[in-house]
């Protein structure tokens, strides 16, 4: 059963100031940073005391777990390294276009691993192609990694490379570069996908989410300004905001909060554990319905789920078994399978379900597909009532920024109302978190809600 919303990318970077070897470090990061990307893993390490031009890179379609082994990691001997967890939302899903992506040029190396999506992809790759580039993948973050490195032939600094390069490209991006003697991060302006720095020992670390660092045992420094280059090196931290705007133009992407990242991840300073929560709390507020249970869809669900019930003084439970050994990726069923392709991954418990009233909250309705085979394993259970809570409102419109949501056209709301929605589902109600409760969730934080408004932070055409 594949998701409806593919995951945005995971990054990772760490410099050891002592040259210790960080390979290791890198994989258990990535680990904890694979629900962001489970289609291609990379690593790229090189030596801070060697000469400039030395980068091991290895990268591989499939999990952490499948891709690197012990012998793969000893050979990528390097005190500063990044990794990369992939979800293709542009380009396709092959190995040439796994990252990160690691350049050789006329000053030297650069590795980039990129989290988001560009807009005006098109036009800068034309130019670049007009002037005689040539592309290895069909990624935007290529043209990212070009632009910087054609930036810096006319530079004094790579951050300063970096900084026209800002200034030339339109979209979402987190981005960690090493170059021969620097771990950089790099956040676009309006601050659509997360990055942090933490430190452990004599290392500093890059991550996307929190969560990585509590994994290999580091410590929380602060977040990565919206437009900030943060540059980590022999002689320490530096910062360079010359690209940051005003915080009433900024947009994080709401999704990290409501569905991407970790629950244990904090995303600039907000409890992604505590925004789910709250949107549960909201639906029962303002979509209560009596009932017998409060489950959530796993796992996603279970947290507004818990959230609802707390609200709403109506029980929760848990009413799925679901099978942790299958992964994102197993092949893809035909229609007539799609039942059992949901019920490899989960099962009902019906001696929970059977002649109860269930309130099932999941985070989204796309196509409504899953939904739909979900509250078909439940009727199947027995259930008498099913009332469908969404925590997020309906998607109406595509993201441009790195959430891979369906065409328009696509999309279950394009021609359907609320009620027709519900009869294609099968549920006996059906109620969305409102729009203005998205603010609310993250505490007034500004964000973006492109893919439920038709409104964006970015001018798309």
């Amino acid at each position: 059963m594949k998701r409806e919303i593919k995951e945005a990318c995971g990054v990772f970077g760490i410099y050891d100031l002592d040259g210790n070897s960080v390979s290791n470090t890198i994989y258990y990061a990535l680990l904890s940073l694979q629900h962001r990307g489970q289609e291609s893993c990379g690593i790229a390490v090189s030596n801070t005391n060697l000469d400039e031009k030395n980068i091991k890179c290895y990268k591989d379609m499939g999990l952490v777990s499948q891709v690197f082994n012990k012998e793969i990691l000893k050979k990528l001997e390097g005190n500063l390294g990044i990794g990369h967890v992939r979800y293709s939302t542009t380009g396709e899903s092959i190995k040439e276009n796994a990252q990160p992506l690691a350049l050789n040029y006329i000053k030297g190396t650069l590795a980039v691993a990129h989290n988001g999506n560009l807009i005006n992809t098109k036009i800068l790759k034309e130019n670049l192609q007009k002037n005689g580039a040539i592309f290895h993948t069909t990624i935007d973050s290529e043209v990212i990694a070009y632009y910087i490195a054609k930036e810096r032939v006319r530079s004094d600094s790579i951050e300063a490379a970096i900084s026209k390069t800002m200034k030339i490209i339109k979209g979402a991006y987190s981005l960690i570069i090493s170059s021969p003697q620097k771990l950089i991060g790099v956040r676009d302006p309006h601050g659509f996908k997360p990055l942090c720095l933490g430190k452990k020992d004599n290392s500093y670390i890059l991550s996307s989410e929190t969560c990585t660092l509590d994994t290999i045992g580091a410590t929380f420094i602060r977040n990565v300004e919206p437009g900030e280059i943060i540059t980590i090196s022999k002689d320490g931290i530096e910062s360079n905001k010359e690209n940051v705007i005003s915080e009433s133009r900024r947009g994080r992407c709401i999704f990290e909060y409501i569905y991407f990242a970790r629950e244990d991840s904090y995303i600039d300073n907000i409890s992604v554990y505590k925004a789910r929560f709250k949107a549960g709390e909201f639906l029962a507020e303002d979509s209560y319905v009596d009932a017998d249970l409060v489950v959530g869809v796993p796992n996603s669900g279970n947290i507004g789920a818990k959230g609802y019930a707390k609200r709403s003084n109506i029980p929760f439970t848990e009413a799925f078994v679901k099978n942790s050994y299958i992964g994102r990726t197993f092949i893809k069923p035909e229609q007539s399978e799609r039942t059992i392709a949901v019920k490899i991954k989960l099962n009902v418990l019906k001696e929970v379900v059977k002649d109860k009233r269930i309130i099932l909250i999941d985070d989204s309705i796309v196509r409504g597909t899953t939904i739909k085979e979900i509250i078909n394993l439940l009727k199947e259970a027995g259930a008498k009532e099913i009332h469908i809570r969404i925590s997020s409102p309906p998607f109406i419109c595509p993201c441009y920024f790195g959430i891979d949501v369906p065409k328009k056209d696509e999309l279950i709301t394009f021609n359907h109302d609320k009620e027709a929605i519900r009869k294609i589902i099968g549920s006996d109600s059906l109620e969305y978190l409102k729009v203005e409760r998205l603010p609310q969730i993250v505490d007034g934080l500004k964000i973006c809600n492109g893919c439920f408004t038709g409104k964006y932070p970015i001018r798309i055409k």
